[in-house]
């Protein structure tokens, strides 16, 4: 969380000298405008944090994918998510206690993947059962009936994790400009930062750029927005049956 760079604040500073070198005929120096942090943006840094906040989330959603990637803490377990969404599918990690699990989905089919570690608690121990070696690092399908569809499909979909996650409590006020990332952003706080931070693109589409939870409940960063990637199917030969009601834990 970083304010404007002291980089930003030298061309500033040269651009204001060269400005006071300018002689316009016989009349002196010419004067010269503080320097506008809002010249060349999309223009929302200028508007009340209410309607920032109605352009970041209408770009959102418009948007047709976006990686997400950053700590989320729920029900005091952090959980590191690195997700590729689009509206159709996503790809991409969720990691937790030290458990890194894979997540494919294409249309309603969702996979998942992890090591023999996780398959192994899964199976009580695996005691020489041979389920771990076989799921290890391969691509299991999750039934829809199972309840672990409902669990990891939410990280998967984008309209889901978006209504969840862009989401500001308590009065907003905007906090300056800022820079994520090379991103030139405004920034809209809640209650002070109490109720979260979301920094918004000023730069083209006003995406929403980093979002600082409410309750430190976690930081999380959006980039690629409206950047295609492909989503195919595993191979089948990558692909095993579990054959059992997945893992609750």
């Amino acid at each position: 969380m970083t304010a404007i760079p002291q980089g930003r604040t030298r061309r500033a500073a040269l651009l204001s000298a060269l400005c006071a070198l300018v002689v316009t005929g016989t009349t002196g120096l010419t004067g010269c405008a503080a320097d506008d942090p809002d010249a060349g943006t999309n223009g929302v840094g200028k508007l009340p944090p209410a309607k920032i906040q109605t352009r970041a989330r209408a770009a959102a959603d418009a948007a047709g994918t976006v990686h997400l990637s950053g700590n989320v803490v729920s029900n005091n377990r952090t959980y590191r998510i690195d997700m590729r969404l689009r509206s159709d599918g996503a790809a991409g990690t969720v990691t937790s206690q030290g458990v890194a699990l894979g997540l494919l989905r294409i249309g309603e089919r969702l996979y998942l993947k992890a090591n023999a570690g996780f398959w192994n608690k899964a199976d009580g121990g695996g005691k020489g059962s041979g389920v771990a070696d076989k799921l290890d690092g391969k691509y299991v399908k999750v039934p829809q009936s199972d309840p672990s569809y409902k669990r990891f499909v939410g990280f998967t979909d984008k309209s889901v994790l978006l209504d969840g996650l862009l989401t500001l409590h308590g009065t907003l006020a905007t906090d300056g400009h800022h820079e994520q990332s090379g991103v030139r952003t405004i920034r809209i706080t809640a209650d002070k930062g109490s109720g979260g931070t979301l920094d918004v693109s000023l730069e083209g589409k006003p995406y929403p750029v980093r979002l600082v939870r409410a309750g430190g409940a976690g930081t999380l960063g959006f980039t690629d927005w409206g950047k295609d990637f492909p989503l195919s199917r595993p191979k089948q030969e990558d692909t095993v049956d579990y054959g059992r009601q997945l893992p609750t834990s």
